[in-house]
């Protein structure tokens, strides 16, 4: 039987891959100051000079660890809306990606990352706020929902909080759908 050939092109993406994978979990668990590129080589079975070959410098290194794709389609009513919010919630509750989990505990303590989250978060709010055509201050509706779950993701998942940490996520879903509710739909 014969083993099929693995291109090049295919290991260096499954090598960065593994680089990215490891950075993930060491800044989610470090944060951006405590964690160094000789770190992430070691657990990602690398020399450190191929860290940086491949991403050029922690900082960029950082970055594509912790990318985020948007959160909500701009074109969700109402009610579908509000479940969208629940059900990122539910699942924020579930346990963080590494790489959101990296850039919540980074942006404290790091401006840069700090500014990588808040062009997500802005995204996050846009994006919202566009799906509240028929409310009056949609943007400002929509900060208070994302910093809303922020708060909660960062209370039960950071801090560990006892309430919310032995909370059920449905629990927790269950109250603040009338709040996610009064933000998103316009008054009657």
């Amino acid at each position: 039987m014969t083993v099929p050939h693995i291109s090049r092109a295919d290991r260096r993406r499954a090598t960065e891959a593994r680089i990215l994978d490891s950075a993930r979990e060491l800044f989610a668990e470090r944060g951006f100051d405590r964690t160094t590129i000789r770190a992430v080589a070691a657990v990602a079975g690398v020399d450190p000079a191929l860290v940086m070959q491949y991403f050029r410098s922690k900082r960029e290194l950082f970055t594509q660890a912790v990318q985020v794709s948007p959160a909500l389609p701009a074109d969700t009513d109402g009610d579908a809306l509000v479940d969208q919010l629940i059900a990122t919630l539910g699942l924020n509750l579930g346990g963080l990606p590494d790489g959101m989990l990296a850039m919540m505990r980074s942006m404290l303590t790091d401006p840069a990352a700090a500014d990588h989250a808040r062009a997500t978060l802005d995204r996050q709010i846009g994006s919202i706020g566009a799906a509240l055509p028929e409310v009056e201050d949609p943007e400002l509706r929509a900060a208070l929902v994302i910093t809303t779950m922020v708060g909660v993701t960062i209370g039960h998942q950071l801090l560990g909080l006892e309430a919310l940490r032995d909370a059920p996520a449905d629990r927790i879903a269950t109250l603040l759908r009338p709040a996610f509710k009064a933000l998103t739909e316009p008054p009657h």
